[in-house]
């Protein structure tokens, strides 16, 4: 079965935070969101508006380069935040309890390609082109209450 996809163009980061909080909004308990482009894309500002979307504008969202992964406190479910770029290795990813995370909270992932196959079935994903000075993101594999949320909270 295909899977649905929708682009997106932001034309500056002020635009791409306005959407990442859209994407926040719209998150539920159980969705994994995996964020993929190149070094510079803008991966962490989204997933950082999202978050604080969620958890209010005053939360403070550090990457997770170094930590590899942070967690909130959100509303009905703990949001994890993971930035896989410095795992050498796949099998590393079971240390960090992503999986136990995934289908219960929400899990927001940088650099989802070191999963190795291990995000779940009904994951989304988020591929961020840059496109001069904005960017281009294609959603994949939202569902259409998902969809639904983003044209509503647009409105």
């Amino acid at each position: 079965m295909a899977k649905t996809s929708v682009e997106f163009h932001l034309p500056d980061p002020d635009a791409a935070g306005r959407f990442g909080g859209r994407l926040g909004r719209c998150l539920r308990p159980g969705d994994v969101l995996l964020l993929q482009g190149p070094v510079g894309a803008g991966k962490t500002h989204l997933a950082r508006a999202a978050i604080r979307a969620l958890c209010g504008a005053e939360t403070e969202v550090p990457s997770p380069s170094f930590t590899l992964v942070q967690t909130y406190e959100g509303p009905d479910c703990d949001i994890w935040h993971a930035d896989l770029y410095r795992l050498a290795s796949s099998s590393e990813v079971d240390e960090l309890g992503l999986d136990e995370a995934m289908g219960r909270d929400i899990v927001l992932v940088e650099w989802p390609d070191r999963l190795a196959g291990q995000a779940p079935a009904g994951a989304m994903t988020v591929d961020i082109a840059i496109e001069g000075d904005g960017r281009r993101l294609r959603l994949t594999g939202a569902a259409a209450a998902f969809l639904a949320c983003l044209r509503a909270e647009a409105a």
